[in-house]
This record gives C-alpha cells, structure tokens and sequence, in this order.
C-alpha cells in the first residue's frame, strides 16, 4: 500500500461505527460525474462483471473484518461496536439483485456486527430499469433510499446526461413507499449549465410535491482528477474520458457563481418556510431523517471502506482502495494457488493539526456549529474575527458559532483559510 502524506499520529485507531461499500457499475456514465464507474457491457449484459466484484466485495469484507477481530475483539465485545449504519454507493448499486444485496448485508452483519434499527442505505437512478425492486430491497434489510434524481427538467437532465425522465422520480419515491423502505432522500443539483433560476424553483417545488424525507442539494462542481494526481495506478479516481473532458469544457463557461448563488438562497428559503431542518450546507431533512452514516463522516467517527476507490477512516489513518478494477478484482480473487491479498490504494496519517482542522471545517459545515471557546483555539482563532466581520460567521443564543447564509455561500473561502 503506498502512502501519499505521513504523518505523527495522535490518539490511536477506533473500531469502525460505520461501512461504505462501493458498487461501481452504472448503465451509462454522465459527463460530469467523478465517481468510480464502470458502464455499459461491465454492468450489464452477458460479459458484466457484477458477480466478479460480489465475489471480490465478500473477499475484502472478510480480510477487513479479521483485522478488526485481531485489534478490537469479535462484534459485540466492548471495544467493537456494532455498525450503526451501511451506504450502498456507486455507480448504481440498485442494479444490483436484492438477492444479492441480502447476501452482502448477511454477511456484513455476521463479521461486523449490525446494530438494533441500524440505517441502511442503498442509491438509486430513478429510471423504472434501475431503481431496482424496493420490496424485495426493503426485506433484504435496506431501511433508507437515496435517488439521484439530480434535476426535475426535461432539458436540464439531457443537458446533463441523465437517462430517467422527469416524471420518474415521482415514480421512485412512490415505489419506495409502497416496498416499505423508511425512508427516502432525492438529489438534486444546481448550477447546471444553461440553467435559470426559475427552472431550480420549479424542480424543487415538483421535488417537495414528491414527499420526500429528505433532499440533498449540491453545486456542479467541474474538477480535473488527473490535474489533481487522482488518476494513477493506486489513485482514488479514474481517468476522465475525452468526451466527458470536451463537455467539461463547454459546460463550464455556462455556469455562474451569482445565479448559483440565488438558487442556493432560494432552497434554503424555500425549505426553511416548509419545516425542514437545514442540518448540513447540503443536507435538508424531516426531523428523525438526517443521514446517520453522513453524520459519522461529518463528526469524524472511524468508518469502514470496500469497493474500488473506496475510503475509511479509523480516527488516525484515512485510507483508500484503488479505482482500477482489474486490479481489484486480481488482488482479492487470484487465480488458483495465491492467497487473497488486501487491494493496492493508499493511506494518510493525519496530525493533531490537520484534524483540529478537518473537525473545526465539519462542525460548520453543521447548523450545530462549534461551541464558542472554537473562537479562541486554532485554527478558528486566527480567522474568527474576520469571519464575523464578514458576516460568514455568526454567535447563536446557545453561544455556538454557526455559518450564517452568506457563509454557507462562500464557506469554500472560509475553509480553504483554516487548513
């Protein structure tokens, strides 16, 4: 395993509370996603190479879990907790049959540990082909549905790529209900190419008329992973196809950071008049449904990885699998007479300065915010004032300091400053 950063660790590693499990198949892939993906023929089809990756998931289920057994004890022991939650995240892991789905979480729950009413989590496209069967997902033990649904407009969904058609994720949330899964978040994007700011109220208005429990909001965001060192051999993405790279390039000079801006005000307006708690810059939710296994990335809570590009952390070490699924595959599935053997990725140690940081940066990112004695430590000591000033910062009445509106705009400024 290489390491890109090391450094003096703190206090020692934590047994995971949480498990990320990558499925990296889509039917198609859309010109501005990052995500680890494979589609077309790997996905479905006669030569798909779902049942390969299962095979490789169970393996590295097991070898993760035996380490655990060796540093913390079996589940159920004091210093191994049971998981509170699982994310099923892709790619498009509704493609997968509930069937298997049931397989992969048994097996999660004998090596882990699953706890009372623990949330599951599984994404899905909206399409009628992909949302997967919600019936049979719910009795394979997923509590929770995420649907990426991305935007409610017929243009802007081609303009992004997307497959499914308005109407379907109406359609999605319906089936989610009537298969008893308990709860439902759709995704939504701003700042699409081309878009307008009554076209981002109609879609969040059609998404409300949807009864959700929950929505994700995010800005289009246009990075270059190879720019980045993301794409090599052991790197945490794969390499961006040319034509996803000539879309880039002509998306971005259509997208604009003040109509970006009145979309983001008008959401949190909108949903704020309508009872919706606004727990996260991103994050709205009825109350009882905010994302439990969001929340342990956000308070910085060890958490478990599987999957190509896959990444957990244990508190001290932030580690990540590979992108590459030839390589995956070859490590935890070898050919007769080799050992299976943990996937090539890498891993960083954080010091007791990056994690003041990272924890200062997500508590914001928190309408809970920091307490105020933050003001007065590192690394918010030193920007505190000029935050204020700034009216990115603001004390509440309970004396926590919390990101005001204008803050949640410009946070990316604000964060940038404390790392």
């Amino acid at each position: 395993m290489t390491t890109r950063r090391d450094r003096s660790a703190g206090p020692g590693p934590r047994p995971p509370v949480a498990l990320y499990v990558h499925v990296p198949f889509c039917v198609s892939v859309c010109p501005y996603c990052d995500f680890v993906v494979y589609a077309g023929a790997a996905a479905r089809g006669p030569r798909n190479r779902v049942d390969e990756l299962l095979a490789a998931l169970r393996t590295e289920v097991g070898l993760r879990a035996d380490a655990l057994d060796a540093a913390f004890g079996p589940p159920g022991m004091p210093r191994r907790p049971a998981l509170a939650s699982v994310y099923l995240g892709g790619g498009t892991p509704s493609l997968l049959p509930a069937d298997d789905v049931a397989e992969l979480l048994d097996l999660v729950g004998r090596r882990f540990g699953l706890a009372a009413r623990a949330e599951v989590t599984i994404e899905a496209n909206p399409g009628p082909d992909e949302r997967g069967d919600a019936a049979a997902l719910a009795r394979a033990g997923v509590t929770r549905l995420s649907l990426g649904a991305q935007s409610l407009d017929a243009w802007e969904l081609k303009r992004l790529g997307r497959r499914h058609r308005p109407a379907d994720g109406g359609g999605a949330v319906a089936a989610a209900r009537e298969g008893r899964i308990g709860s439902v978040n759709v995704d939504l994007i701003y700042d699409v190419p081309g878009g307008s700011v009554s076209t981002w109220m109609t879609t969040l208005d059609a998404a409300l008329a949807f009864e959700p429990d929950h929505l994700s909001l995010y800005a289009l965001t246009l990075d270059d992973p190879a720019a980045e060192g993301l794409t090599g051999t052991g790197g945490d993405h794969l390499p961006t196809s040319a034509g996803a790279r000539r879309w880039r390039e002509a998306a971005i000079p259509e997208q604009d950071e003040d109509r970006a801006a009145a979309q983001y005000h008008h959401a949190v307006v909108r949903l704020r008049d309508d009872g919706w708690r606004g727990y996260e810059i991103s994050n709205w939710a009825r109350p009882g449904h905010e994302s439990r296994h969001n929340l342990t990335y956000w308070g910085r809570r060890p958490y478990e990885a599987v999957g190509p590009g896959a990444h957990a952390f244990d508190g001290v070490t932030r580690r990540w699998n590979a992108a590459r699924l030839d390589g995956y595959v070859a490590a935890l599935t070898p050919s007769a007479g080799r050992s299976p053997r943990l996937p090539p990725g890498g891993a960083e140690t954080i010091d007791a300065e990056l994690a003041a940081a990272e924890a200062a940066i997500l508590g914001l990112r928190l309408d809970t915010g920091l307490p105020v004695a933050a003001a007065t430590e590192p690394p918010l000591e030193a920007w505190f004032g000029w935050a204020l000033a700034a009216e990115l910062l603001e004390v509440t009445e309970t004396e926590r300091i919390v990101l005001t509106t204008r803050g949640r705009l410009l946070s990316n400024e604000l964060f940038a400053r404390l790392v």
